[in-house]
This record gives C-alpha cells, structure tokens and sequence, in this order.
C-alpha cells in the first residue's frame, strides 16, 4: 500500500476533509495528547497504527486542554513544541494531526456544560486538583464526538484517567473501543513524561524514588506471592519445613516456617506492599532537594478506592509526588491472589 500523505488539520472542517480523502476500508483509532510529545506518545501512535492496520486511518490530537489546569497549575508554562511534535507523530505512523484552537474546541469560551467525573474523579488525582477529572473528560468526550475513532489509546501511566475514560464510556454508551498502553520508562526507571523537562539534575535524581517505591512494593509482593505459592504446595505446618528440610531444601523450609507464622491462609499481603514503597519515599523525602508525597495508595482499578488486606484480583499501586516545583505521577499493576 502506498502510504497516505501526512498532514496537520487546524479545524474540524479541516479534519473532516483529510478523512473523506482518506476513506479507505479499515478503521480509525485516536491518540490524544496534550504536545510535547515523547517515546510515550510515540508508542500510543504506533499502538493505534497497529490497531488499526496499515489500511486505519490514525488520528492524533494535540490541544493543551484549559479546563483541566487548575488555579496554580501550569497551565502556561505547559511545553508547546509543535514542529517537533509533528515529525514524532508522522514517524509513528499517524495519518493527521489534529491540532485545533482553544476557539475551536470551545466556540463562544469555556462551556456551560461539562461532564462531571462523579466519586471517582475525587479521589487521589481529583483530590489534589479538583475539577482535573471534570474538565479531562469534557474535553476527551469533545475530541471523541470530533475525531469520530473506532478505537481510542490511553496511557497506562495516567491509570485513573484510563479508568475514568472506560467508565464515561461505558455509562454514556459511546460505541468507542478504549485501548490501554503500557508506561513507557527511561532505562532509569523513570516514567516518561513531559514535566521531566522541568527537572533539575539533582532532582530528576529524587525523582526516580517514585519508580523506586513502585518496584519495591512489586517486588514484595512478587516474594510474598512466592512464599504462598510454596505454602500452597502442602499444608504449611512444622512437619512440613521439616520434610523439606530432610531434602536439603533450606531456604523453602524456612519460607514454610515464616509463612506458617506470619500469613493467613488466603492471599493478601496489600499493607506489606505500601510499607515497602513507602519506606523508599521516606528516605526520599530526606534527600536534597526532598520528595514531597502527595499519596501513595493501592487501589481497586474499578473505582480508585484502596483494596482491603484480604482482597483478590486487580489492583494498582500508585503514587504522586512534588521534587520541586514539578508534580509528578507514576503507577503500576498489580494482581492479588494467585490461582489455587
């Protein structure tokens, strides 16, 4: 197939042109972003690209949304970086760019109606800016109506957003796919970002304390979840270890004996997870410069609420810091309870 020609759509009309010259059998998938675009965006492109085939028409949009800035926020020292923004987006494989006016999107100014992101949207994001989730989805819910996409591709490192989308989506039945990417890391660990720009050395290096925490507490739980798994093998008793130990299994006879005296016989271990990632955020609040936490909290992903110990299934362990004057947010996955 000889690929399409590439172009930049200020307006609607502008992008409903490029779409009927682009009417070609296949589908349409949407990467939204805000500019400044990174590996992480690029990856969002070349997912919606693979998503959609060679055949797929692959749009992204580029509006720094007001309505999601609050009273403080950086709203205007939010990075535009258009020209380069393009060739990241043309590289990965997007079809236009729709980069609209905020006149555009809003004729007439901020809009009367809005979209409220309800209980959710006042959790853990939503508590630290209020009205972010409200405006997020007004304007997701705008650009979804405008772009017309089959299928649209979210960043997993933005989970409560993530979920938020799949809920309006669902609740308000749009006929839209939503697609979760993986976070996109530097080799550091650190979550790819555009607010990593604003890092000074000194605190890029504080900054990496939040991947650190996150893979504290995953790796707690993997050796929790290990323990259990060797617990499950037969009944965690004396007579177990001794048995094991009888074979030369040493190290499996003393994971019998801690877990015969410290685990309950249903998997758990959520409060052994969050004191692993915090005690790495503690230490990084003593650094120079300081990490300054805003929440570190492990979660239903189905309603941001924190999980029980005893709880079974999804969950994500996520965190929010300041270093500096930059407000980062990093997440991971997490599964409880392995099958029995």
């Amino acid at each position: 197939m000889t690929r399409r020609t590439f172009e930049l759509v200020p307006t609607v009309d502008d992008l409903r042109r490029a779409q009927d010259r682009c009417a070609v059998p296949g589908r349409t998938a949407v990467a939204m972003t805000m500019g400044a675009l990174h590996e992480g965006h690029a990856t969002l492109i070349r997912a919606a690209r693979e998503h959609v085939g060679p055949e797929g028409f692959v749009v992204v949009t580029v509006f720094v949304n007001p309505l999601q800035f609050g009273a403080g926020e950086d709203l205007d020292r939010y990075p535009r970086t258009l020209d380069a923004d393009l060739k990241i987006a043309e590289q990965a494989g997007a079809d236009v760019v729709f980069a609209p006016s905020a006149d555009e999107v809003y004729p007439g100014g901020d809009p009367q109606v809005r979209l409220a992101a309800g209980p959710m949207g006042e959790r853990l994001e939503g508590a630290s800016r209020p009205g972010h989730f409200d405006g997020m989805l007004t304007v997701v819910a705008k650009l979804l109506h405008l772009t017309r996409p089959d299928a649209a591709m979210f960043g997993q490192k933005d989970a409560q957003q993530l979920a938020l989308v799949r809920r309006m989506v669902r609740d308000l039945n749009f006929d839209i796919e939503i697609v979760g990417v993986p976070t996109v890391r530097e080799p550091d660990g650190l979550a790819l970002s555009s607010r990593n720009r604003y890092l000074s050395t000194a605190e890029r290096r504080t900054a990496l304390a939040l991947s650190q925490a996150l893979f504290a507490g995953r790796d707690r739980h993997a050796a929790e979840e290990a323990l259990r798994a060797r617990a499950r093998e037969v009944p965690a008793t004396r007579a177990r270890a001794e048995a094991l130990s009888a074979i030369g299994e040493s190290r499996a006879a003393a994971d019998a004996h801690a877990v015969a005296k410290v685990a309950p016989p249903a998997p758990s271990g959520p409060a052994a997870v969050r004191a692993a990632a915090r005690l790495v955020l503690d230490e990084a609040a003593r650094l120079t410069p300081p990490l300054r936490l805003d929440y570190l909290a492990l979660v239903d992903p189905a309603d941001f609420t924190e999980i029980a110990d005893d709880h079974t299934g999804e969950a994500v362990l996520a965190v929010a810091a300041r270093v500096g004057t930059t407000r980062l947010i990093d997440n991971i996955p997490l599964t409880f309870g392995a099958a029995e």
